[in-house]
This record gives C-alpha cells, sequence and structure tokens, in this order.
C-alpha cells in the first residue's frame, strides 16, 4: 500500500472516527510548540507549529513505509507522508483558531512543512500565513480538536515563541484542565444530541497575545 493512501486511510479512519458519537475521549495525543511569528513592522504572520503524535500514532503511521536504515526515516522518505498529513488538516481548520482584537483570522494553506521521526515519534512542522498579516492590540491564538478526537497538549517547556515580537507584547498561555476523566464519563447521548459538538473547546490551549 502506498504511503500516501496508508496515511490517507488511516486519517480518513480517524476523522471519520471523530466526527462519530463514539468520540466522548481522545484517541490520539499530540504535543505541541507553537511559535508566532511577526514582521519587521509589528505585524502577525503566521504560526509556526511542531506537533509530536504519540507512540501508537507514529508507529502506525510509518508502518510499510520504505526506509534505506531500519527502524529510521529521513525527512525526503516522510516527505509524501507529511503532504497527505497537511492536506488532510484543511478540512479541520488546521486546528488553530485566531482572533485579532475580537474578530477572527483565517490562514492560508500550510508552507514549509514536513515530517521528522526521532525516538519512534513522529513530529509534524508546519507554518501557517495568516491570510491578511494583523497588527492588534490582542491575538488569542486557540489550538484544539472540536470533537476531542486529538487531545493538544502544549509542550512543558518553551510551548510558545514570540519570533520578532515588538517590545513589550506579553504573552500568556492557558492549558486545558486535564478533563479526559470527565470527558469519559459523559454518556454517548450526549453527543448524539449534538450538544457537545465543540466539546473539545473544553480542552483548547489559549495562547493570549497584548501589546501596547
Amino acid at each position: 500500500m502506498g504511503m500516501r493512501s496508508l496515511l490517507g486511510l488511516l486519517l480518513a479512519a480517524t476523522l471519520s472516527l471523530a466526527a462519530s458519537a463514539a468520540s466522548a475521549h481522545p484517541h490520539v495525543w499530540i504535543t505541541a510548540t507553537s511559535e508566532l511569528l511577526y514582521a519587521p513592522d509589528g505585524s502577525i504572520t503566521g504560526v509556526r507549529h511542531a506537533w509530536t503524535f504519540d507512540d501508537m500514532f507514529s508507529t502506525y503511521a510509518v508502518q510499510g513505509l520504505e526506509s534505506k536504515t531500519k527502524g529510521t526515516f529521513t525527512r525526503e522518505e516522510l516527505t509524501p507522508l507529511a503532504q497527505t498529513n497537511v492536506e488532510s488538516l484543511k478540512e479541520y481548520a488546521y486546528f488553530t483558531f485566531a482572533r485579532a482584537d475580537g474578530k477572527k483570522e483565517r490562514f492560508q494553506e500550510p508552507v514549509d512543512y514536513f515530517l521528522d521521526y526521532k525516538d519512534t515519534v513522529l513530529t509534524l512542522h508546519f507554518t501557517l500565513p495568516l491570510k491578511n498579516p494583523v497588527k492588534p492590540k490582542q491575538l488569542v491564538l486557540e489550538v484544539f480538536d472540536r470533537s476531542f478526537f486529538i487531545d493538544f497538549q502544549m509542550a512543558k517547556d518553551n510551548p510558545v515563541k514570540l519570533v520578532g515580537a515588538p517590545a513589550g507584547c506579553q504573552m500568556k498561555l492557558e492549558r486545558p484542565n486535564d478533563g479526559t476523566a470527565s470527558a469519559q464519563k459523559l454518556n454517548e447521548q450526549t453527543f448524539l444530541n449534538g450538544e457537545n459538538s465543540n466539546f473539545g473547546m473544553m480542552f483548547a490551549n489559549k495562547i493570549t497575545v497584548d501589546c501596547p
């Protein structure tokens, strides 16, 4: 099975499950770091993400991939997988939601994306350029999966960096309380009723940047 079809299949299965009622708790875990990118004039131009997948998902995703050296994969060998990955994220708005002074901002398609494989886990790196660079007093960036099929946790160390931000910008990160246990207690019926179609918002990682 080709790499594209393997990952396409994997993501399709994963994401169609995510859309079903059975997703009261996560099935894929991602440890994330984010960099907010600024232009010289102080406007925000985009976000650079690095998402490290859990062992199980990583193992599954690289199954059957050809590699020169057993057990390791070069960035080149992972290129088609990276492409499939970012293409399939489009439908989910890249799990990244931005508001500038309360106004919803949109992203263009990812650039500079690649996967690397280290210590048996895959990390997807990609940059999301903003459709229109903005210079807000306050930017709020949230990373989450509405269906809570994927559990995003910001990395313990240096989870968020401001790259080239104007002096005086203050950043704070609000992490979700680990609510996995309560998520599992919610019965499937609540999900079927659609009351929790945005259930994942409870588990959003919220980055707020205030600039003078």
